[in-house]
């Protein structure tokens, strides 16, 4: 599940709406009737991770840290076989549906310094904020899950029917681009309208884009559909996220 434009950093440079502009505070010391001065260290608190705000999205990216760590360090066969057996193509999922799922998740493409760790730490960091663990694993699992199996069944029907060869089977596919971008339709459906709208729209530029080159379209619309899944789950993470914060009742979601 290999996101090969660097929409990722994008989206997540504009996905967070627990970032505010640095606030200005006014100098309090005696006799110094100075200018405000810059406090970015509050700003930096709300957004970074942390195991009691955001456990899932800390966990989960230290495991992405470390999978990235050890495909920059370790043999390149290896990883190449660990790949092949992590992908979720037809022929692995037909074998061993859930590993192959599980395990396609915990690789992240283009390694330890992968724009993908940026996002997701953006992205999935402000939803869980706002949802909880629980309920933004869900919403990622969600896209993974649906997205893999709404672009893989039909290769494995048109496989069947003599339409595709059967190389077709078996293809690298892999990552965490699809729960990403399902976080991302979901996390668009909490902020105001013009960042709302701003993201999406990004977003869905450079998806169509990836798909009008033709490289991979299977992922491509496979990414495509993972952010529709993010979209649709808007009425209950609205809900949620009232119950989670009754004070948002009767307000427009907020942007920060």
């Amino acid at each position: 599940m290999t996101w090969t434009r660097a929409v990722g950093t994008g989206a997540a440079a504009g996905a967070d709406p627990a970032v505010r502009s640095p606030r200005v505070a006014e100098d309090s010391r005696a006799g110094r009737g100075g200018r405000a001065g810059w406090l970015p260290t509050r700003g930096l608190a709300r957004v970074a991770p942390s195991p009691r705000a955001t456990p899932f999205t800390l966990c989960y990216a230290l495991v992405l840290v470390s999978t990235g760590l050890f495909s920059h360090l370790a043999d390149p066969d290896l990883v190449r076989d660990l790949l092949a057996h992590s992908s979720t193509d037809v022929a692995n999922l037909s074998h061993r549906p859930l590993l192959s799922l599980v395990a396609s998740g915990v690789w992240v493409a283009g390694g330890l310094l992968s724009p993908y760790i940026v996002a997701f730490l953006a992205v999935v960091g402000a939803l869980e904020r706002r949802l909880g663990g629980l309920r933004t694993a869900g919403i990622f699992l969600l896209g993974h899950v649906l997205a893999t199996l709404m672009t893989e069944l039909p290769v494995a029907a048109s496989v069947a029917a003599g339409q595709l060869p059967d190389s077709s089977l078996r293809r690298l596919d892999y990552g965490i681009s699809y729960g990403l971008l399902a976080c991302a339709g979901a996390l668009a459906g909490l902020v105001r309208p013009w960042l709302r709208w701003t993201l999406l729209g990004g977003i869905t530029a450079a998806l169509l884009a990836d798909l009008a080159e033709f490289t991979d379209p299977l992922t491509d619309w496979g990414h495509l559909l993972a952010l529709a899944i993010g979209v649709l789950a808007w009425p209950y993470v609205r809900r949620a996220a009232q119950r989670r914060d009754p004070g948002l009742s009767g307000r427009a979601p907020r942007s920060a």
